[in-house]
């Protein structure tokens, strides 16, 4: 009896999928995604971009799944070369540029009051989303960073800093208010 694809772990599948297995690619692209999409728009990419850029992912991690160890998960590997993809289509358009800074405004909110984090990634330049977005959301480290987007590694440590600077601020809840005092009489 075959065991289903949804009980199979991820090594397992990219192991099948390496050796043919497109059904089994097939569960890993669905389990994994929106994950990889989303990690694209919070770098900038607007969703039909991202959208083709994970595909690209997707197709290169297909070619190259024999190279997954399973030393980490298979979402961070997918997710650093779609990572990876993004940034050399910014460089190749051009558009990496600096942006000017916005200044902190009050933290964005949903209508349950929850922090939306995607619109407090946008309020931070494009080189401080990007650098955030590779160390936090793709996993790479700052050496990885620097190199794949040709800055310094300080530059690169310095935005990291200073984007999650801005977003501690910015998602910092508000303090709550007192409450007026009430004076019993005996």
């Amino acid at each position: 009896m075959t065991q289903a694809l949804v009980d199979r772990h991820d090594v397992e599948l990219a192991a099948l999928a390496a050796a043919g297995g497109r059904r089994e690619f097939g569960e890993l692209v669905r389990r994994h995604g929106s994950a990889v999409r989303a990690l694209l728009r919070r770098m900038g990419a607007q969703p039909s971009l991202a959208d083709d850029i994970a595909q690209d992912a997707f197709i290169q991690a297909f070619q190259r799944c024999g190279e997954f160890r399973g030393e980490g998960t298979f979402a961070a590997w997918v997710k650093r070369i779609a990572a990876r993809l993004y940034i050399k289509r910014v460089a190749k358009e051009a558009r990496y540029v600096a942006e000017v800074q916005t200044e902190d405004a009050a933290p964005v909110t949903d209508h349950a009051g929850l922090v939306d984090l995607d619109e407090a990634l946008k309020a931070l330049s494009e080189p401080e989303r990007l650098c955030v977005s590779l160390c936090h959301g793709a996993g790479m480290a700052h050496p990885e960073i620097a190199s794949a987007l040709n800055l310094p590694l300080g530059t690169v440590k310095s935005h990291v800093k200073r984007g999650l600077d801005k977003l501690r601020a910015r998602l910092r809840p508000e303090p709550a208010q007192p409450l007026g005092r009430t004076q019993h009489v005996g």
